[in-house]
């Protein structure tokens, strides 16, 4: 089918905020049928806020959204589905222990006399499977097979299939689709995206990884900070001038960095694997260092960390920390001079529940009962500034940057020397952030050492004495922050450099 000309979608104005944050500030997009059209931008510029939009899962506060030349409103993704818009996230949401019909046909299962009609199932599922898998290997997938069994990208085909399955599918959006697949899938996917395409499908397509766009879109647009950009031809653009496009022309100014000389190394990782991420890792830490490691959403930041401190398995790899070789359970890295701040701190990093005075001392309770640990916590919170009524508070009732100062007291009551922070500023204002930072540096300049993950770019470069990036499971190799640059950093996120050999 010849590729149309005029839009199939189209976005004005779109604007939608999160209490005091705005997640999307003004977005216009123009998509049309028979192409694929990506949809870019740095971590935190408003893609998955968009998506949810479109999907029907987040209603906007202002704007409008125009389908096939009417109004389009979704209140839920069941009505999105109903206009034909569907949405495969990055994060599979298929049944691992229910077969391949019915994971395709899920929510959809045609019945007879209030029974599921197996035989329509597997027709319908078949049909689906053909349209987002093609007819060979539609055929090499068992309708009848536990969809867990099956690799990655069999069960990403599977969700495009589930998308499939409604005939009135006209708009697909794929996020982050190729995050976890291998180059050979990632061309298999390809192949099925150029096929839907030439059958007239809209594709949304969301990726981080600039060298794939250049190979599977037709035309893109650039969100940042909720807005949109630039938007155009891929082919009328380079990789660089859309990275830059990206980070915006307007780089943060550095923020101020203390005097730091790193001692002897306390940490060393050589080629470091989990199970999923990373794929490899190696890198040194010094004791009175901060190490920055930057990256794209899904890169395995993240799990580099948790494998580090025991939460995860460590597939391959030698780990050596403070006199102790191998690797160990949280416990004992908790033992050992490690702590963990996790990027989560709802779920994973505080008891909400409990007390500041007990989540300040969590990890080291000895001899902490009654007014000892009352009087500990209560220096904490004066030395670290935490606004609350009483130590006795529950930290539910704290704001976001003095929930994230106790989980940062924690660690500093516990008096751990190896120091793993995971996202330690997201979620918190401008003031907290800068408190965040100040206690950052003066850990290092206690000649504790600090690994820092973050998504803000200009934190890295300002408060880090290193950094290192990770693209798609791998960490480069370690510079110093003063030889990078906000856009260099983009670059090696989304592998800019690395467009030769892509799909």
């Amino acid at each position: 089918m010849a590729r149309g000309v005029s839009s199939l979608l189209s976005v004005r104005g779109v604007h939608k905020s999160f209490g005091p944050t705005v997640a999307l500030g003004g977005v216009d997009l123009e998509a049309r049928a028979g192409e694929v059209h990506a949809v870019v931008g740095e971590n935190g510029a408003g893609k998955s806020t968009l998506m949810s939009v479109l999907g029907g899962v987040t209603t906007p506060d202002a704007g409008s959204l125009v389908l096939d030349g009417k109004g389009y409103a979704p209140r839920n993704p069941r009505d999105a589905r109903a206009a034909g818009v569907a949405m495969v996230h990055q994060e599979l949401s298929l049944c691992p222990h229910l077969s391949v019909a019915e994971n395709v046909m899920l929510g959809r299962e045609p019945t007879r006399f209030g029974l599921v009609a197996k035989d329509a199932l597997r027709e319908g599922a078949s049909f689906a499977l053909e349209a987002a898998a093609g007819p060979l290997r539609s055929r090499a997938l068992a309708l009848g097979g536990r969809v867990g069994d099956l690799p990655l990208a069999d069960r990403q085909i599977i969700e495009i299939a589930r998308a499939m399955a409604d005939d009135r599918c006209r708009v697909l959006i794929l996020d982050e689709p190729t995050s976890s697949l291998g180059r050979e899938e990632v061309r298999v996917l390809f192949d099925r995206i150029r096929a839907l395409r030439e059958r007239g499908l809209c594709i949304l397509y969301i990726s981080h990884f600039i060298e794939e766009l250049k190979v599977i879109a037709d035309r893109f647009t650039v969100l940042r900070d909720g807005r949109t950009v630039a938007n155009g031809n891929v082919h009328e653009v380079s990789v660089s001038e859309l990275v830059t496009t990206m980070a915006g022309n307007a780089i943060s100014p550095s923020l101020p960095r203390a005097i730091r000389t790193p001692g002897e190394t306390v940490l060393a990782c050589d080629d470091i694997a989990g199970a999923v991420r990373p794929l490899r890792a190696s890198f040194e830490l010094r004791r009175g260092e901060v190490f920055g490691i930057a990256g794209l959403v899904g890169a395995g930041r993240t799990d580099l960390l948790r494998v580090l401190f025991g939460l995860d398995r460590m597939a391959r790899g030698h780990v050596s920390a403070l006199g102790h070789v191998g690797m160990g359970s949280p416990a004992e890295r908790i033992a050992q001079g490690f702590g963990m701040l996790s990027e989560d701190r709802k779920a994973e990093g505080l008891a909400l529940t409990m007390s500041v005075a007990d989540n300040l001392t969590l990890s080291k309770l000895a001899a902490l009962v009654g007014p000892w640990q009352r009087n500990v916590s209560a220096r904490w919170v004066d030395r670290l500034g935490i606004r609350c009524r009483d130590v006795q508070e529950p930290v539910l009732n704290l704001s976001g940057g003095n929930q994230q100062k106790v989980a940062l007291g924690r660690l500093m009551h516990q008096d751990a020397e190896i120091l793993l922070l995971d996202q330690p500023t997201r979620g918190i204002d401008v003031a907290a952030k800068a408190e965040v930072h100040r206690l950052i540096g003066e850990l290092a300049v206690a000649g504790r050492a600090v690994v820092l993950v973050s998504d803000d770019l200009s934190e890295l470069l300002g408060i880090c004495d290193r950094i290192a990036v990770m693209h798609r499971g791998i960490l480069g190799p370690a510079r110093p922050a003063i030889e990078w640059t906000e856009a260099s950093l983009l670059s090696a996120a989304v592998g800019a450099a690395s467009t030769q050999d892509a799909p």
